[in-house]
């Protein structure tokens, strides 16, 4: 396992509420028809922000947005460089797809592969309206040519860069850090 080390914090946790806020307002603004409005979350850090994102958009407009989540593991591309067995956490989606504006949420934008994953996972539950990516930080190095509609951050990294996001609700503490392989 690599080791690392903290290079520095990217956002407080106040600054993640903000940047939540923000984005909040962004979805509303860019929303025709907020009835078909429903939050996915990515396993495992997507799933507070799909949470979060359906509690502000409560707050501002009293309106209660369906939020599932998703696991991909079975999906994944790269299951031989995972391990020989996934491990398997359930997808919750409790309510029908086909015809919704999806907003799938996950922490970090990456490669794409894991959004790869994700919209197939999702097209075989349903056939959506509409799906549209949000991620709290983009961190750039595409292998798929998959982009976020709404981004909290980009954050240019090395190679050797990684972005950790840390939720209470996960973690015990509420912070992004960027961190660096150290060999």
């Amino acid at each position: 396992m690599a080791v690392t080390r903290e290079k520095k914090q990217l956002m407080s946790a106040s600054e993640m509420d903000r940047t939540l806020v923000r984005l909040a307002h962004e979805i509303l603004e860019n929303s025709k028809d907020l009835s078909k409005l429903a939050f996915i979350g990515i396993r495992r850090r997507g799933v507070p922000l799909a949470d979060r994102l359906a509690r502000k958009i409560n707050e501002l407009e009293k309106l209660e947005v369906p939020v599932g989540t998703l696991d991909i593991n079975l999906y994944r591309d790269d299951l031989s460089t995972v391990g020989s067995r996934p491990v398997l956490n359930s997808t919750t989606i409790d309510f029908d797809i086909t015809g919704k504006d999806l907003i799938l949420t996950d922490d970090v934008l990456y490669t794409g592969r894991t959004v790869r994953a994700a919209l197939d996972a999702l097209f075989e539950r349903g056939r959506p309206a509409r799906i549209q990516l949000l991620c709290l930080i983009d961190r750039g190095w595409r292998e798929l040519p998959i982009e976020a509609r709404y981004v909290g951050r980009l954050v240019p990294t090395s190679a050797n860069e990684i972005i950790e996001v840390k939720f209470e609700e996960i973690d015990g503490l509420e912070k992004v850090l960027l961190v660096e392989r150290v060999d």
